[in-house]
C-alpha cells in the first residue's frame, strides 16, 4: 500500500480525522491524496501531506477513478455515509466500480480501513 485516496461525505469526514489522526504514524509512510474539503481537512488539522484534489462531485470522484484505470491508486478508503441521499450518487457507484473492477484495495469503513494499516506479518 503505498499510494492513498481518503474520502470522507459530509457526515463522515469528523469520523475520518479522527480516523487519520489516530493513525497519524502509519499514513505518513504513505503518498497520500485527498478529495476537496476531506484533504484540506487533513492537511489543516493532522499535518500530512496529501495532494489535493477536487471535490468529489467536482471531479474528484472522477481523478480518482482514473488514478485507479491507471494502476497509480494502492488503495481507496473512503468513509461513505449510507444514511444521506447523495446528489452525486452515479459518480460514488461509478468510483466503487472501478475499485472493484481494477481490484483496488478499497475500505468503506473505520473497520476495515484500520486493518489494512496492520503490517502483513501481524495477527489479524
Amino acid at each position: 500500500m503505498k499510494n492513498v485516496a481518503l474520502v470522507a461525505h459530509d457526515k463522515k469526514k469528523d469520523q475520518m480525522i479522527a480516523w487519520v489522526r489516530k493513525h497519524e504514524a502509519e499514513l505518513s509512510l504513505l503518498t497520500l491524496f485527498g478529495t476537496g474539503t476531506t484533504g484540506a481537512r487533513i492537511a489543516e488539522e493532522t499535518g500530512l501531506k496529501i495532494t489535493p484534489l477536487k471535490s468529489g462531485p467536482l471531479g474528484g470522484d472522477a481523478q480518482i477513478g482514473a488514478m485507479i484505470a491507471e494502476g497509480r491508486l494502492d488503495t481507496l478508503i473512503f468513509f461513505i455515509d449510507p444514511l444521506s441521499a447523495l446528489p452525486h450518487d452515479v459518480d460514488v457507484k461509478s468510483l466503487l466500480r472501478l475499485a472493484i473492477l481494477y481490484d483496488t484495495t478499497l475500505a468503506v469503513n473505520e473497520a476495515t480501513a484500520s486493518q489494512l494499516l496492520v503490517p502483513q506479518n501481524a495477527k489479524i
